[in-house]
Formats: structure tokens, sequence, C-alpha cells
């Protein structure tokens, strides 16, 4: 698959996949994995700090481990607005390939 739309549908995923609750961000590229894993962890970060950046998510420090204070990530009301459109978007796509015969 083409490197920006994978990017894209990850995206997508990740926040489709908190949506409902805060998770740590290694568990976010766990979970994620499963599905793309030949997408190495430093992009699973790089989507995750972009989605913050641009205020889809939101990160809250979570207690100490043994290591680096753990980052929790959560949706946000223009994270919420951003899957939606992300899903119609993903659903149109669906439908033109379709309808192309593609599919």
């Amino acid at each position: 698959m083409e490197a920006q739309m994978k990017k894209g549908l990850l995206a997508m995923c990740v926040i489709f996949s908190i949506r409902n609750e805060t998770k740590y961000g290694y568990d976010i590229m766990k979970q994620m994995r499963q599905f793309f894993p030949d997408v190495n962890e430093s992009t699973f970060y790089a989507i995750l700090r972009r989605l913050r950046d641009e205020g889809y998510l939101q990160v809250t420090l979570g207690a100490e481990s043994k290591g680096p204070t753990r980052k929790y990530y959560g949706i946000t009301d223009s994270g919420r607005e951003y899957l939606e459109n992300a899903i119609r978007d993903w659903r149109n796509i669906k439908s033109v390939i379709r309808a192309i015969g593609i599919e």
C-alpha cells in the first residue's frame, strides 16, 4: 500500500481505537501492529504526535513507570469530528471502488 494512504488510514484507525477510552501510546501501537505489521514504531509515534499537534488528541501524563512518564492519549471534540469525517470519506471511497468494479 502506498505510504501516504497507509498513514491516513492508520491515523483514522488510531483515533477510532481510542474513541471510547484513553490509552497508553505503546498499547495503541501494539493493537495497530496486528493490522499494520509492516509499520515501524517511529511511524506510529509520529502519527500520534501529528494528531495531538492538530488538536485531535489530548495527552495526559500517567504515573511514572520504571522508565519515562507514560503518555496517555484521548480523543478531543475536534478528534471526534475528524473521525466522523474520515469514516464518511472512507465509506465514499469504498463506494467508488465498488462502482468501478475493483472490489
